[in-house]
C-alpha cells in the first residue's frame, strides 16, 4: 500500500474520465502530475499539481480544470474535500477511514513500506574502498554506513544490490606498508626499528612484524628489498584486510564482493578497457595544457596517452598513461569500472572521501564513454566527521599513528548509535560526533529519540498483556480502528502513511540519511500522542474496562512500531524493547 501512489492513481483516472467526456483534449501526458503533502498541512492531506501542468497543453484556464478535477475526484469516498487554491493547485482531505486503513495495512501486510521501482535492476554499491595499509577510521566510519544502508534502502525498494570494496593494493602505498611492516619485524627480531619519514608509524603494526618472525624467523633479516618486498607486501595486506573486514563487521557492515586493483596488473583488462575506448576514438597521444593557476617549478610539456574525457563532461582531457610507459591511478580504475559494466550490472554508485572530488568528473566520463551512456554512475561524497568529547576534539589513536580508529568510536558509543548518528546529515555535510550527546539520554539525541518511541510500543504491549487484552497483529488488524478518530491518532496515521513515499523518494535520490529524518518526525508524532495521554485519559493507548477501543489505540501504536523497526532495519539498527 501507498496512498500517495494509489490517490496519484485516482487522479489520474479521473483525468481520464475527463478526457472522454471531452472536457480535457484527448491524449495528455500525465507524466508531470504528481500527488504530494501540501507545503502547509493547514492546506490539507495532499495537493495535485495537475491542472497547473495541464493548462496550457489543454488550452484551458488551470482553475476550470482543477474545478472539474475536484467535482469527480469527491466522488470517491476517500476524498472528504476537494479545494481549488491559488492559480489552480488542488487540495484534498482524505477521509477518517483512508488513515485508519493504514493501521490496517501496516498490520496485514509484511510488505508495507517495501516498493518495487527499482524493477529488480542490478545496482553496483561500491564503497569504503580504504587502502589496506592500516585500521580503518572514523571517516570510514561514515563512508561504511552511508554505503551498507544506501545498499539495504536499495534492497527495500526492489534492486538487486551488490555490495563491493575495491581493494587499493596495486599502488605505491603497499611497498610503504611493506617496508613500515619490515621495521617492525626487525624490531620483533630484537633490532631497533628505523621507522622514517613517510613509514607508517602506527602500533598496530608490531603485531605484524611479530607474525612475520613467526612465519619467517630471521630469514629475512639483512636482504635487500629484491628478497623480502614481494613477500612481506602480500603478507601485511593480507593482515590489513582481515583487519579491515574486522572493523566492518564491528559495525554490521558484510561485503558481497571484494575486488583487487593488483588483480588487474598483468591481466590485460587495463588494455582492454582503454582498446574499448580508443575504438571509440577517446584515446589519443598528446600533450596537456599546463595546470591552472602558478605553474608547478617542475612542470614541462610532455606527450602522453590521453582519456578525451572532455567528450562526456569533464574539464579537460586524462593522462592514463605516463610518459615513461607506466599507467596512471586512473588507469586501472577506468578497467575496474569495464569489469563493473561487464559483469551486467544496469548501475553503479561509488562512495567516495570528500578529498576525492576532482574525481567525479573524470570517473563518470569513463563510465558514460564505456557502457556508451547505457550503465549511470552516481557518485557520492562523504564529509569529514569532527569527533568531540568532554567539549573538545576526540584525541588521536596512538595504535593508528595519526587518526581515530572506527574500532574506538564503536567501542566508545555502540555499533547502532555510531549507525545512527552517521545517518543524521546529508553525506555532503560536515558531521558533528559528540560522544557526550550521542549516548545522553533526552530530546536532543535522535538515537534516543527513535529508540525510545520504540520502546514506549513495546512498554504497550506489555501493559496489554498484563491486563489480559489480546494485541497480536491478526487481533489488532481486526479490532474497530473507527475509533481511531482524534485529530491526534489521525496525524499519527498520516506520518505512518508517508512511509512508502518517503522510501521511494530516498531510495530514487540515493539519500538513506531521509529515513533518518523521518523516523525523528515519526517519533515526535508518537511522543506528542503518548503525552497528551498524561492529561486526556481519552488519549491513552490502554482504556480501562474498555477492550474495544483499546485493542484500536494498541493497534495504532503496534503499527507505529513496526514502521519504526522497518525503517531501523535499513539504517542497520536494532530497535530497542526497553530503555535502562
Amino acid at each position: 500500500m501507498n496512498l500517495f501512489a494509489d490517490i496519484r492513481a485516482l487522479v489520474v483516472a479521473s483525468l481520464d474520465q475527463l478526457a472522454a467526456e471531452g472536457v480535457l483534449p484527448a491524449g495528455l501526458s500525465l507524466d508531470a502530475v504528481v500527488v504530494e503533502p501540501p507545503r502547509d498541512p493547514a492546506h490539507g492531506d495532499m495537493a495535485t499539481n495537475a491542472a497547473m501542468v495541464l493548462a496550457r497543453p489543454a488550452g484551458r484556464p488551470p482553475r476550470e480544470i482543477a474545478q472539474a478535477l475536484a467535482g469527480r475526484l469527491l466522488a470517491d469516498p476517500r476524498i472528504a474535500l476537494a479545494e481549488v487554491a491559488g492559480p489552480g493547485f488542488l487540495n484534498l482531505r482524505l477521509a477518517p477511514a483512508v488513515w485508519q486503513g493504514v493501521v490496517h495495512a501496516i498490520l496485514t501486510d509484511p510488505g508495507f513500506g517495501r516498493s518495487t521501482i527499482g524493477a529488480g535492476q542490478r545496482v553496483n554499491v561500491e564503497f569504503v574502498s580504504a587502502n589496506p595499509t592500516g585500521p580503518m577510521h572514523v571517516g570510514h566510519a561514515r563512508g561504511a554506513v552511508f554505503g551498507d544502508a544506501l545498499a539495504s534502502l536499495l534492497a527495500h525498494a526492489g534492486w538487486d544490490v551488490t555490495r563491493e570494496y575495491y581493494v587499493n593494493d596495486g599502488g605505491a602505498q603497499v611497498d610503504v606498508l611493506a617496508r613500515s611492516a619490515y621495521e617492525r619485524y626487525r624490531e620483533a627480531c630484537g633490532e631497533a626499528p628505523q621507522i622514517a619519514e613517510g613509514l607508517y608509524p602506527g602500533d598496530y603494526l608490531i603485531e605484524v612484524g611479530e607474525a612475520l618472525k613467526a612465519e619467517y624467523g630471521d630469514s629475512l633479516l639483512g636482504k635487500g628489498e629484491d628478497t623480502w618486498l614481494a613477500p612481506i607486501r602480500e603478507f601485511a595486506t593480507a593482515r590489513m584486510m582481515a583487519m579491515i573486514r574486522d572493523d566492518l563487521a564491528s559495525l554490521g557492515v558484510k561485503m558481497d564482493v571484494y575486488s583487487s586493483e593488483k588483480a588487474l596488473y598483468g591481466s590485460g583488462r587495463i588494455e582492454a578497457a582503454l582498446d574499448r575506448l580508443r575504438a571509440l576514438g577517446l584515446v589519443y597521444e598528446g600533450v596537456l595544457e599546463p595546470p591552472k593557476g602558478k605553474t608547478p617549478e617542475d612542470w614541462e610539456p610532455r606527450e602522453q596517452t590521453l582519456f578525451r574525457s572532455t567528450a562526456h563532461g569533464d574539464d579537460v582531457d586524462r593522462p592514463v598513461k605516463k610518459s615513461d610507459g607506466s599507467w596512471t591511478y586512473f588507469a586501472p580504475d577506468i578497467a575496474y569500472h569495464w569489469d563493473k559494466i561487464a559483469r551486467g550490472f544496469d548501475q553503479l554508485i561509488d562512495i567516495f572521501g570528500a578529498d576525492h572530488g576532482g574525481y567525479v568528473k573524470r570517473m563518470k566520463a569513463a563510465v558514460a564513454a564505456l557502457s556508451e551512456g547505457r550503465v549511470p554512475l552516481d557518485i557520492k561524497l562523504i564529509q569529514l566527521v569532527k569527533l568531540m568529547k568532554n567539549g573538545q576534539p576526540f584525541k588521536m589513536s596512538k595504535r593508528a599513528g595519526n587518526f581515530v580508529t572506527l574500532r574506538e568510536v564503536v567501542e566508545q558509543a555502540g555499533a547502532d548509535v555510531t549507525r545512527f548518528v552517521m545517518l543524521t546529515r546529508r553525506n555532503d555535510m560536515a558531521l558533528e560526533f559528540d560522544f557526550d550527546k550521542v549516548l545522553e539520554q533526552t530530546r536532543d539525541n535522535p538515537v534516543f529519540y527513535v529508540q525510545y518511541a520504540h520502546a514506549r510500543v513495546m512498554s504497550v504491549l506489555r501493559r496489554a498483556a498484563e491486563a489480559g487484552i489480546a494485541a497480536d497483529d491478526a487481533t489488532l488488524a481486526g479490532a474497530d480502528l473507527a475509533r481511531l478518530s482524534h485529530d491526534a491518532e489521525l496525524g499519527l496515521a498520516r506520518r505512518l502513511a508517508a512511509w512508502p513515499r518517503e522510501v521511494e523518494i530516498a531510495a530514487r535520490g540515493n539519500e538513506p540519511h531521509r529515513i533518518a529524518f523521518y523516523l525523528n518526525d515519526l517519533a515526535s508524532e508518537f511522543h506528542a500522542l503518548w503525552n497528551r495521554g498524561h492529561d486526556e485519559t481519552g488519549l491513552r493507548f490502554v482504556q480501562e474496562g474498555d477492550q474495544a477501543t483499546s485493542q484500536a489505540k494498541i493497534a495504532l501504536a503496534r503499527a507505529t512500531g513496526v514502521v519504526i523497526s522497518s525503517a531501523l532495519a535499513i539504517l542497520g539498527v536494532t530497535p530497542a524493547n526497553e530503555m535502562r
